[in-house]
């Protein structure tokens, strides 16, 4: 990739030398919470750790947890080809050897963010592995612009760098190959707001679920959407009676219904029941923002699928003591 624009803003980078390790905690993600598409986050309470150590005997990759026994241990790994990324961005040669271990506990292909997670693990190695601090605002505002950039839409990797519930945009630059200025503004959720998933046993890749969406959408579907993702940002921090209404999508749910039919229905279910609830990422998990005076209700509709109710971490990379 081409050198980030967030670089530039960070003092000057090390080669990493044999030796050094970096050890980090990344937490899982949802995404879009209704009409918040590409644009809205929310890290959740569920942890991918890496650790990376600079050697000169090649590369090993050691994979445990989830997806274990799915994922290449090569170069094509998604955590060190987001490694590669990043000391690119940094201009910094990539070592000779390097030894990766990772325990992933984030669910694949369930619209939790699992690649998003992993790519800020990737991002975050290398740059602290480059010399830099990931306590920094700068370094995580790097870590966020290349993360992103890999991801190419900012929801869940900005929610798993910062934590909390993020609202990200990007400054488009002039010319065909500019690269994109990723930006991300923090929000502090109600306290009465809950977050629960209910994980089905089935899959749905992205790159499915986005084939179903149309290229364009009427003006007027625009401009509702745009009005409840504005009220979704009230309601999630603020004001959570109003996130019924803040939670409705125009844009990409109905349109994959399709795709994920059981979620749809459990989502129309816990919305008639009076929860707030969409689709997490490009599903299918279904997200319920449940008060906590309404969390038996959650459990009633669920019937089967795993259902898990979490907190929202305010921190998202957090470096590991060595």
């Amino acid at each position: 990739m081409a050198r980030s624009l967030s670089a530039s803003r960070l003092r000057p980078s090390r080669t990493p030398q044999v030796g050094s390790t970096a050890h980090v905690r990344v937490p899982a993600s949802t995404a879009n919470l209704g009409p918040g598409f590409d644009s809205i986050g929310m890290a959740l309470d569920v942890w991918d750790d890496a650790r990376a150590e600079v050697t000169d005997r090649g590369l090993v990759v050691d994979a445990r947890g989830s997806g274990a026994g799915e994922v290449p241990l090569d170069g094509s790994h998604l955590v060190v080809r987001s490694m590669r990324a990043a000391w690119e961005a940094l201009d910094v040669a990539p070592p000779a050897g390097l030894e990766l271990r990772y325990t992933g506990a984030v669910p694949h292909s369930r619209g939790l963010g699992s690649s998003a997670t992993a790519i800020v693990a990737g991002v975050a190695l290398a740059t602290a592995l480059a010399g830099h601090d990931l306590d920094d605002a700068a370094t995580l505002a790097f870590v966020n612009d290349v993360a992103s950039s890999i991801e190419g839409h900012p929801d869940n990797a900005s929610a798993s760098v910062y934590g909390s519930v993020t609202v990200s945009w990007a400054d488009v630059l002039e010319g065909p190959d500019a690269p994109r200025d990723w930006h991300t503004a923090v929000l502090r959720p109600h306290p009465d707001v809950v977050p629960v998933v209910i994980v089905p046993a089935q899959r749905l890749s992205t790159a499915t679920a986005r084939a179903a969406l149309p290229e364009s959408v009427p003006l007027a579907v625009a401009a509702r959407n745009s009005g409840r993702a504005a009220l979704l940002a009230h309601a999630i921090t603020t004001e959570p009676s109003l996130l019924m209404p803040a939670t409705l999508d125009a844009l990409h749910q109905e349109q994959r219904r399709s795709a994920y039919p059981d979620s749809m229905a459990l989502v129309d279910a816990l919305r008639d029941a009076g929860v707030p609830a969409v689709i997490s990422g490009a599903g299918p998990t279904v997200l319920a923002l449940a008060s906590r005076f309404a969390l038996s209700a959650v459990h009633d509709v669920a019937g089967g699928g795993e259902v898990l109710e979490l907190s929202v971490p305010t921190r998202g990379i957090t470096p590991m003591s060595r």
